[in-house]
């Protein structure tokens, strides 16, 4: 598996600073595309991903920092992404239209969407431009 949260990729990077007893590990607002085996897809991905919006909140899903990481297994993607809220009522249309956004990279030969609740989204995810455009900067 490579990517930018996987294992290979994780290996080469530096170790993060420790985090206080009982704090969640930092996700960052907008996840760098790999400098491995598929680099050029998740660079794809994102800017395909940076097309699709919250329909709740008038901001990109990459931006809005609900993007956590992507796995590889050969030509099939696994991103893993959470929503600003477990209650969203539209979670079902926006995994799928993730799926669709990945699946039109080149080279991706199938993709699957993993919700996930931990750690959970909060403002701190967002990038520094969504956090400028919704005035927490």
């Amino acid at each position: 598996m490579e990517g930018w949260m996987s294992e290979t990729s994780a290996e080469a990077a530096p170790a993060p600073p420790a985090a206080p007893p009982g704090a969640t590990a930092p996700v960052p607002a907008t996840p760098p595309a790999s400098d491995g085996a598929h680099a050029t897809q998740e660079a794809a991905i994102l800017a395909d991903l940076k097309k699709v919006y919250d329909p709740e909140i008038p901001m990109n899903i990459v931006d809005l920092g609900l993007i956590y990481g992507m796995e590889w297994k050969g030509d099939d993607v696994v991103l893993r992404m959470t929503l600003t809220s477990p209650g969203c009522p539209v979670a079902g249309i926006l995994a799928e239209e993730v799926k669709l956004a990945c699946e039109k990279a080149p080279g991706v030969h199938a993709a699957t969407v993993d919700m996930v609740w931990d750690p959970p989204w909060s403002p701190e995810k967002m990038s520094e431009f969504a956090k400028r455009q919704f005035g927490y900067l």
